[in-house]
């Protein structure tokens, strides 16, 4: 038997017993005018509108489409939609659980649905980012011959975790984070709704309020931690829903991202350029939120000693000593202490001068690499140090600089078509500017030409 999103003996409970689901599966939208926020996708015409029936008459079917969004914004809720309003069969997997054989199952059955008895399948995939490269690939059939309708969710940015042929055979649509407006309207109807509180309880405005920094965009969150605090105000006899309570039942707000998604990326690239742009404040910000999510504080310790030499250099030197002083001590002692040095570097970073040169240099350096500007290594640099060297030429004519008073010798050392080529070009910036002097004098004293 075909795995359905919503069972029948799921359904048949929660209409007997609403009050044994939890409260963001009761308030889940019936219809797609329900929903709150994502207006930019439930326009006249749109697919999602389409995919329930609307205006899905005609030779232009309804499209294959992928939801991306952050958690709690309505992935679900619109497949859920999708499924009680169309007149199609409709199949849900999870990627975290599924493999080729059940995408082949499924595929197979709405072959024979469509051929029997001229039924079409819409099939909801949860966490597709979760499915390996192969297992998208045998998705490629159904979708591209319109044998299943797929409605692929996905936290995950799906130009890195959705193969290219699927993207280009699916209509991407953007779900927005819910803003506090979307998020309230939903906790209001859900005190009063009979399917919620029924006014059981109210909800001050200093309470609302916290609810809504705590939820954070995320509807889910949010219903369930209104829930959460409606229950401890009803176990204490009241019926209102004090901001103390709410504090009691959660102790401090999720953070707003999940570690393995995209925004473990996001995140971690405002931290960086919080310290590029030497703003404190904003990088421990990006900090905190990191280790309140529970990234791997050695994922966050790398971070920062690429920042030492790509944004800092040699500017202050003592950049990279700390970066990788903290990476050492955060692999010894862990979080919570972690945190702590993480900080210490951080700070340290933000607040350095600044210099890209070192970064800009190799990058020169590997584009004329890249271009095929090599060459042969001069003779007189070759080792000579083996057998038959000498007859070779190698190392004649070599100058030792130790053996000059000033310690550099006017030789060639790169290959001739590079002689001239100058890829380090420092900053006058904190301790840079000692490096910028003794660059100019070196390249002075090697008889180098100015590019």
């Amino acid at each position: 038997m075909e795995p359905d999103l919503f069972t029948a003996a799921a359904e048949e409970r929660q209409e007997k017993d609403p009050a044994g689901s939890p409260l963001a599966v009761r308030m889940r939208p019936r219809t797609l005018d329900e929903v709150v926020g994502q207006q930019h996708l439930l326009k006249p015409g749109s697919p999602l509108r389409r995919l329930v029936g609307e205006g899905a008459t005609g030779p232009a079917g309804p499209s294959s489409v992928i939801l991306w969004g952050p958690p709690g914004t309505g992935k679900t809720t619109l497949a859920y939609v999708v499924s009680k309003a169309t007149n199609k069969r409709f199949v849900e997997l999870s990627a975290i659980t599924a493999g080729v054989k059940e995408v082949r199952t499924v595929i197979d059955g709405a072959r024979r649905a469509v051929g029997g008895y001229g039924k079409e399948t819409v099939l909801f995939l949860d966490e597709i980012h979760r499915f390996s490269k192969a297992q998208q690939d045998s998705l490629l059939p159904a979708v591209e011959n319109r044998w299943v309708t797929l409605i692929a969710a996905t936290t995950e940015n799906p130009y890195f975790s959705v193969i290219s042929p699927l993207l280009s055979r699916s209509l991407l649509l953007t779900l927005e984070p819910l803003i506090d407006d979307d998020v309230r309207g939903l906790l209001r109807r859900a005190l009063t709704d009979e399917r919620g509180l029924k006014g059981a309880v109210t909800l001050p405005e200093d309470t609302e309020d916290h609810l809504l920094r705590i939820a954070g965009g995320d509807a889910r969150r949010a219903l369930t931690a209104l829930e959460a605090a409606a229950g401890a105000a009803l176990d204490k006899g009241e019926s209102e829903i004090a901001l103390a309570t709410l504090e009691e039942t959660v102790d401090r707000a999720a953070v707003k991202y999940d570690r393995d998604g995209d925004q473990h990326y996001d995140v971690a690239s405002a931290l960086i350029k919080s310290i590029r742009g030497s703003d404190v404040d904003a990088a421990l910000h990006y900090l905190a939120r990191m280790i309140e999510a529970g990234e791997d504080p050695r994922f966050i310790a790398r971070r920062l000693m690429i920042s030492a030499s790509e944004d800092i250099g040699l500017a202050d030197p003592s950049a990279l000593p700390i970066a990788v002083a903290a990476a050492q001590a955060v692999a010894m002692i862990g979080f919570p202490e972690a945190a702590l040095t993480l900080s210490h570097a951080t700070i340290a970073l933000a607040l350095a001068p600044k210099s890209n040169a070192a970064t800009t240099a190799i990058g020169a350096a590997l584009e004329d690499v890249r271009k095929g500007l090599a060459g042969p290594v001069p003779a007189h640099l070759r080792d000579s140090h083996y057998q038959g060297a000498g007859k070779l030429g190698h190392g004649q004519g070599y100058v030792y600089p130790h053996d000059l008073p000033e310690g550099i010798a006017a030789q060639q050392y790169a290959p001739d078509a590079l002689k001239d080529r100058e890829y380090y070009a420092p900053t006058r910036h904190g301790a840079e500017a000692r490096y910028a002097d003794a660059v100019e004098w070196t390249r002075k004293h090697l008889g180098r030409k100015r590019s």
